[in-house]
């Protein structure tokens, strides 16, 4: 690596606490927090060297990814969901949570099928029970998905995507510019990923997030919902996901994958 410190854009959620477990003190690394859409413009701008950004911004540019690790699911994901107070068949407006583009692109796909056509959409943030004063359903992600309690009923996206394609859904990954990181940095991450794991516990009973104080609950989704593998089947998952894409036009055309430390 480098001496200057790799930038990287840290996803401000809490499933992307264990992916940099350890690197806050490690001066190789200097983290910067956001939402993930705007961790995204950040790698596009070259504000940061690598970022944990939306799978569906790869093929926004000429990057390559950190290989064996992301934000995926294989089933209920429970912090990507479209909240609803009408039957799914009958959404006519749906609000949609800008943060993270992939969930936005995987919401039109998914409703796209289910409803034989396009619902109006409108942009607009969370909290969710002004969305749902705006609109029909409201695609919210992240912590305000997660810790969400008020009246409403949910189609968990990432429980939709595996039950229509039996794949996983990967909703985020690292990546950057080809040789933004060497083996070294690649195998660094790796391994705070591993330590991550390790402290699931520590790290649910220590966030301060909308999740405080909910150190259980939050423990449960990191171990049994959040899969930070990139395996084989995620990758199948993934191309999957930029193949249905690019037949919605949501992106020019299906990228190749390619990876940090390979040739």
């Amino acid at each position: 690596m480098s001496e200057r410190p790799l930038r990287l854009g840290v996803v401000s959620y809490l499933n992307a606490v264990p992916l940099v477990h350890g690197l806050e003190g490690d001066p190789r690394f200097a983290l910067v927090r956001d939402v993930p859409a705007r961790i995204a413009e950040m790698l596009h701008a070259g504000e940061v060297d690598l970022g944990m950004i939306p799978s569906v911004e790869y093929a926004a540019g000429d990057y390559a990814i950190v290989p064996g690790i992301a934000i995926a699911s294989r089933g209920p994901v429970r912090s990507v969901n479209l909240f609803h107070r009408r039957p799914v068949a009958s959404l006519r407006r749906v609000a949609l949570d800008a943060s993270s583009r992939t969930s936005v692109a995987l919401a039109k796909i998914l409703l796209r099928e289910r409803l034989g056509h396009d619902p109006e959409y409108l942009t607009m943030g969370p909290p969710v029970e002004d969305m749902l004063a705006s609109a029909d359903a409201a695609l919210v992600i992240g912590d305000p998905a997660l810790y969400f309690r008020g009246e409403a009923d949910r189609l968990d996206l990432g429980e939709e995507w595996r039950a229509r394609t039996g794949l996983p859904f990967v909703f985020a990954f690292w990546a950057g510019r080809p040789g933004a990181v060497d083996e070294g940095g690649v195998a660094r991450l790796q391994q705070a990923l591993r330590e991550g794991q390790a402290a699931f516990a520590n790290i649910a009973a220590q966030y301060n997030g909308l999740g405080a104080g909910r150190g259980a609950e939050s423990e449960a989704y990191l171990r049994r919902n959040i899969v930070y593998d990139l395996g084989e089947e995620e990758l199948s998952g993934l191309r999957e996901f930029y193949r249905r894409a690019r037949n919605l036009g949501l992106i020019g055309g299906v990228p190749e994958l390619r990876f940090h430390g390979r040739r």
